[in-house]
Formats: C-alpha cells, structure tokens, sequence
C-alpha cells in the first residue's frame, strides 16, 4: 500500500478497527480528479467493479460540476449509490 501512495503520489493508510485490512484513502477531491480517476481510466477496472468504478465517476463528474450543493444532484447522487458494490441489481 506504501508503494501505491507512492507512485500515485497521493493518499493515506489507515488501518481497520480488526487489524486485518487497511485502506487507501484519498480526501483530497483534485487528487481523485487529476491523479485516481486518470489512473483508471487508463487501467481499466475488471469484472463487476468495472460497473462501480463507472458509477463513482459519474458521482466525481457531478460533484466537479457542483451537483452536489443542489437538492435534485444530491438525489442523483443517491440514486447511483444505492445501486453500487452489494446493492447493484443485474437484470
């Protein structure tokens, strides 16, 4: 994970309450713009991830256009998350 931070040049570890996994957190919303969602859309996500990693760069796209401070762009918002990770619904 160290090296990751690293070579992305961006990011922070901390450690879950269990000890047994650690994650990579980026808070800094021009980090996830100009260095994650780059990096990934260059290397693409694979399997069912490809659909989440999808759905968060729609929430990154509407935040960067401000969305997010109105009502109607905070329910979109909304609206994709609960359709990602575990709560996604295959037709």
């Amino acid at each position: 994970m160290e090296l990751i931070i690293k070579n992305l040049g961006t990011g922070i570890i901390e450690t879950r309450g269990n000890n047994l996994a650690v994650d990579l957190t980026i808070t800094k919303f021009s980090d996830i713009t100009n260095i994650i969602i780059p990096f990934f859309d260059k290397n693409n996500v694979l399997g069912v991830k490809q659909l989440d990693y999808q759905d968060w760069w729609k929430v990154a796209n509407l935040m960067s256009l401000g969305s997010h401070k109105t009502i109607q762009g905070l329910e979109i918002i909304k609206s994709i998350k609960a359709g990602m990770n575990t709560t996604r619904k295959f037709n």
